[in-house]
């Protein structure tokens, strides 16, 4: 077959690609092929009652299919340049912003209105941070709800199903470069080709992306990968934050060894979940904003960022490992009591009942310093005590800690100021350029991406 615009992947790059094209170049042809199914039709098997943990579906339907890893997600949108992604690096500070913000404005009118959008401008907690040697990142959060981030893509969906020529469950397993620098994707039973192609495989699809970039000789770096835990406890705890921030990023520098810990994807009210990525089973959080499917508990990562200099260039591997041995350990998610931790005993079963914190995920009860690094865990017994001062029962015995949350993040490709490879008209966008590392960032760069094409089409 042929298209005018090829891109691959669904997520919230893909996704936001074919809406500004479809708005602004309703005559080009649009393909998005993904490897996971169409929204409708993404269910993940776990139920916690039959279906305990991950059984390694053919296609994980937390992590592909249309709405990317994002349908799932927490459905915050941050808007800043202070994280989130380098996107700014590319297209200016002023732009990016601009985009976030126009992202924002199509989910508000697609089923995201009523929804509140936090801000930590003026927050006096600022002040109480840095009291405490801790740093409150600035941003503006749009917090929809897993709940509620759902309908806004359905509608997205429904408004592009007769508008763009969708392919679920079609991975392009290769891409390559015709002779007249058209791009060609090979897919199981046939072949793409295309004038433009937009790549926007997200985190999942990072060993694909690498390949690509190897086959073609396009230039890359190494990036970082974030490891740690996800802490689960009492809302109440941090319900003076969450409920005038809602999401805070909060950095601390450990006096140890001076690693950054920072708090990510915070959930008050919500549940913990595990997820698949490339076959290595972690956990992650969700909240929603419908008031029935809330919890009595928070939850929210701490992350140690590692970076790694020569020789050692592979650092999705390096948290690869950590978390294979965890499922090797605990068959899955590892789950331990803060006061188990401090003790260096593993927590049981009975232990974790017996405590004040129900867990929202079925784990397996284990020993968190056999699986991760002396120096990750160090940082992150520090960070607890450090929010024990401005959130005080963080640090009790009875906190739960699960094992191991991963961020792995693509290895960054090198693209010019228009998110170009060093082809013409071969763009790779969202979490699997390496350049963004959320949603907000993710769709912005698809904005960014089709306003291009379609100016470049025209002239």
């Amino acid at each position: 077959m042929n298209t005018d615009v090829l891109i691959i992947g669904a997520g919230p790059g893909g996704i936001y690609s074919a809406y500004e094209l479809v708005k602004l170049r309703p005559d080009l042809k649009i393909a998005v092929f993904d490897a996971g199914h169409r929204l409708e039709q993404r269910r993940c098997p776990i139920d916690g009652k039959k279906i305990k943990s991950c059984i390694n579906c053919a296609s994980c339907s937390i992590m592909n299919g249309f709405g990317g890893a994002g349908a799932f997600s927490d459905g915050k949108y941050n808007i800043t340049n202070d994280f989130g992604g380098t996107l700014y690096q590319y297209i200016g500070r002023e732009k990016a912003l601009e985009l976030m913000n126009y992202v924002d404005e199509i989910n508000m009118a697609r089923g995201g209105e009523g929804t509140k959008l936090y801000s930590t401008a003026g927050s006096t907690f600022k002040k109480i941070c840095m009291q405490n040697g801790l740093q409150l990142l600035d941003a503006s959060v749009r917090h929809l709800g897993t709940d509620k981030n759902y309908i806004v893509l359905g509608n997205l969906y429904n408004e592009l199903k007769d508008k763009v020529e969708f392919h679920f469950d079609t991975p392009i397993r290769e891409l390559q470069v015709n002779e007249d620098g058209t791009f060609r994707g090979i897919y199981d039973g046939g072949t793409v080709d295309a004038a433009c192609c937009i790549a926007s495989v997200g985190r999942s699809g990072s060993k694909w992306m690498e390949k690509v970039c190897e086959d073609l000789k396009i230039p890359t770096k190494s990036n970082r990968v974030d490891i740690g835990v996800r802490v689960e406890l009492p809302a109440v705890i941090f319900s003076d934050i969450t409920d005038k921030l809602y999401e805070s990023k909060i950095v601390y520098r450990t006096k140890k060894f001076e690693d950054n810990v920072r708090t990510f994807c915070m959930n008050p009210n919500g549940i913990v979940v595990d997820e698949n990525t490339n076959g290595i089973v972690t956990v992650n959080g969700h909240s929603f904003e419908d008031p029935e499917k809330k919890t009595e508990n928070t939850n929210f990562a701490l992350l140690v960022a590692k970076h790694f200099s020569e020789p050692f260039h592979d650092s999705n591997g390096y948290g690869e490992s950590i978390a294979r041995l965890s499922n090797m350990l605990g068959g899955g998610v590892i789950v331990q009591r803060f006061g188990d931790l401090e003790r260096g005993r593993r927590s049981t079963q009975s232990r974790i009942d017996e405590g004040l914190v129900r867990p929202t995920l079925h784990a397996t009860p284990g020993d968190l310093s056999l699986v991760l690094p002396k120096r990750i865990l160090d940082g992150i017994i520090e960070m607890i005590y450090a929010l024990d001062k401005i959130a005080p029962g963080t640090a009790n015995d009875d906190t739960l800690l699960y094992g191991v949350e991963v961020k792995f993040y693509n290895m960054e490709v090198l693209l010019n100021e228009h998110l170009e490879t060093s082809y013409r008209n071969l763009y790779v966008i969202g979490d699997g350029s390496g350049v963004t590392h959320s949603l907000s960032h993710a769709s912005a760069s698809g904005v960014y991406v089709a306003r291009r094409i379609a100016e470049e089409e025209e002239s």
